[in-house]
This record gives C-alpha cells, structure tokens and sequence, in this order.
C-alpha cells in the first residue's frame, strides 16, 4: 500500500496532521472524508486541493468519502469569514449536490465493485430529523463551551473582527461538523478526517468528540492541506472577473486553460504537483526542462494541459489549444467556425470591438471597416495599401481585394466579423 501521507508530503499538500495518523493508515485500508458545502451547483479551482486529496487517498488504496453539507450548508460556517451566509433551500442543496457529484465523478472511482470505491453522503440525510432536543443531549452534552470558545475561528468573530458578532448558529457549526464524524465514523467506520487548513479547529472537535462519545481508546484522526495561494500572497483562484468554476456554462474551457498556462514560473512549480496525478520523477523531469528554458514554460503548458483535461476532456483541451493559437499562432476560418460563441468571446474580449447596422452587408470592405468611429484602419488609402500587400484578413483569410463586399456567408455565429490587420492586430466587428 502506498504511503499516503508521504505522497502527500513531497506534493507540498500537508499542513496539520494528527499524532499517529501516518502509521495508522500503513496498517489497513482507511476510510476517509472530506466534506464540501453545496452552496453552489458547481465547485471551483478553491476546492481542487480537497478533492485532489481523496483522489490521491484512493490511490493509495484507501476509501475516500465525499461529504456533501446539506444541513451544515444551511447554516454556514464562520471559518474564515466575516460575515454569515445566505440560506439554501433543501431543493436548491439537492441540485447542487447531483452537480458536484457528476464532477467529482472525473477525479474519483464511484463505480465498479472495488472495496475501496469512492462514496458520497449528505449530512441532511442525518441531520433532518434529528431534533434540537436530541441534539443537545447526545452531543452536546460532550463538548464544554470553553472548549468550543478556545477555536481560532470562534475567538476571532468574538474579537471584534466581524461587524456582527457569531451567532448562536454559527456557533454550533463545529458540533455539526463534529457530529458529521461521529455518525460516519459509527456507520460506516470513517476514521479519518481531511480538510482545508482553516478547518482544523472544527476537524478536532470531531476527534474530541468520537473519543469523550466512543472511549477513549476509539482511533480518530484528522490531516490538513495548506490553503493555496499565489507567489505574490494573494488568494488562489480568483480573478478580477470572480472564480475560476468547474462547470463549463461558467467558466469555459479556454477560460480555464488559459488560467493555468499564465500562473506564474513559481506557482507552476508549486501547482504541478498540487493539481495533477504525474508521479515525482515525471514532475522532476518537467521542472528541469523548464529551469533550462522558461521561456518555452513547459510547466505551465504541462500543468494546464494536464487539468483541463481532468477537469473537462481532451476535446475540450484540443478546442482549448486551438483557442489559443487563434491569437498567438497560425489558425484557419475553419478553427474559428469550430469555436462555441462563448469561447469566440472568450478568446477576443480584448481586442478593440465596433458595432455595424446588418444593412452594410454587401458593401465593399473599404466602406464597411471605414465607419465613422472605427479605428481599424488610419484611412481608407492606407487600408487599400495593406491590402495590396496581403496584410488585412477578414475571418483569418486574406482579403484579395479592398473592394471586396462584405456579404452574410462570412459572419461568424450570424453576427461576428473578425477583421485583422498585420499579423498582430485584431478588430471584432459585431453586425445588429
């Protein structure tokens, strides 16, 4: 059985760990779990570190446990954050969870007949009718309120750090949470916890609580992964146009691709190993490449090939390069008509647009892109020059002739018309 934990050490991929918790999981195959709230139908690039941890779990031959936080994802967790959370609907969680199960389906084996398949549960099937009474009776009568005050988690939203305290909900997360580890570790013999470093705090409380519950001689163990950040110290994973999602629908593949190809020389180095499944002599190799030539940034072509393709598919990494070189490259008309108009927008928001009335249509080049307001061209007697010397291109093929109509057989997607001038400079005209 592979070491788990080692595995996880050279990937730069452990921050806490329990005492113990590294020689207990080379005795037998473990279940572990790690729990993920459905507050959205989609996860992002945030919570691949949690899920690349079960990934590796199952491996190295143990079972790994997805936890979807029905209830607790009703509530919110006051981990890391300064204010509460917005309440689901139990329909809205119940979509949200077949989502992230379909994704998670790319990373780990649900299927098949393997002892060590991976599985997925919902806190809200446990926690639904369980009452409050109940509750505080069987859990809470284990867990003093000077235990829970000592959380960082706790005291910092005591501190004065948040404008509007903790409340009581929010203070009870960590039992939740604690409980969530208690039941599976009853019913499905769960005996290890993982979790981003900033749940640590609520991961004990679950240790604490199954041995005060169970004995204390009940093995329980928790580990953590750093939270990822950038070289420069900022947060991971947003850009200025928010999250970088899983689901296609809001962040399209070549968005993705794109995402991991210009992370910075360090942070390739550091997500290389973090994000992908390549063993270390691979991850080496690839390391040593691009030191001799950074230029030629192997690892980030690496890194975001390897991704893209666990997160999406090699189609959609194949549309995802051919994206790519649409700007920086040599592409067709015909690699443009195979871009999905999300991607075609993608690809081009940055270059210069302009609008046109459908009714151009069948004029002449020279008059359609020497509109009042376009920018395109200096003047219809330069255009007329480049074209001459082959340097214009509509739809990335040359435009022979300056007079040229301009007709509806070459919009793109029935309103887009990419003009190019020279080999670098590119104009999205928009037809209404």
């Amino acid at each position: 059985m592979k070491n788990f934990v080692e595995e996880l050490r050279w990937r730069g991929m452990l921050a806490q760990i329990m005492p113990g918790t590294e020689e207990f999981l080379q005795k037998e195959m473990v279940s572990a779990y790690l729990g993920t709230d459905p507050t959205a139908d989609s996860l992002h690039i945030g919570h691949l570190c949690g899920i690349m941890m079960l990934r590796h779990l199952q491996l190295c031959g143990h079972k790994p446990y997805l936890l979807v936080g029905g209830a607790t994802g009703m509530i919110g967790d006051p981990s890391g954050k300064s204010q509460e959370r917005n309440l689901l609907d139990a329909e809205t969680l119940y979509h949200n969870q077949e989502a992230i199960k379909k994704q998670v389906s790319k990373f780990l084996d649900f299927d098949g007949d393997a002892p060590n398949k991976a599985e997925m549960v919902n806190n809200y099937d446990w926690m639904k009718d369980f009452t409050f009474l109940d509750f505080a009776r069987e859990v809470g009568k284990h867990i003093t309120v000077n235990y829970m005050m000592a959380k960082d988690s706790v005291k910092k939203r005591l501190n004065g750090e948040a404008r509007d305290g903790l409340s009581f909900t929010e203070f009870t997360y960590q039992l939740l949470q604690g409980y969530d580890f208690l039941y599976q570790y009853k019913k499905y013999g769960v005996k290890l916890q993982l979790g981003g470093n900033d749940q640590w705090g609520n991961m004990t409380t679950g240790t604490e609580l199954i041995r005060r519950t169970l004995g204390q001689e009940a093995e329980a163990y928790c580990l953590t992964c750093p939270l990822i950040t950038k070289a420069d110290g900022k947060k991971f994973g947003k850009t200025e146009s928010g999250n970088i999602w899983l689901d296609r629908n809001r962040t399209t593949p070549y968005v993705f691709y794109q995402f991991w190809l210009n992370v910075s020389d360090d942070d390739a180095e550091k997500y290389i190993k973090i994000f992908t499944s390549l063993d270390k002599p691979t991850i080496d190799t690839l390391i040593e490449e691009h030191k001799q030539d950074p230029g030629r940034r192997t690892l980030q072509r690496r890194l975001a090939e390897e991704v893209t393709r666990m997160v999406h598919s090699q189609e959609d990494l194949d549309m995802a390069i051919a994206a790519s070189n649409i700007l920086f490259g040599k592409a067709t008309k015909e690699n443009l008509l195979q871009l999905d108009e999300q991607t075609f927008n993608d690809v081009f928001k940055d270059v210069p647009h302009y609008e046109v009335s459908k009714e151009l249509l069948g004029q002449p080049a020279v008059d359609i892109f020497n509109q009042e307001g376009m920018q395109i061209f200096p003047s219809k007697s330069e255009m007329r020059k480049l074209v001459k010397g082959g340097g214009v291109s509509l739809n990335k093929e040359k435009i022979a002739a300056f007079d040229q109509p301009v007709t509806a057989a070459d919009l793109i997607d029935d309103k887009y018309l990419l003009v190019q001038r020279g080999k670098k400079n590119y104009f999205l005209v928009i037809v209404k």
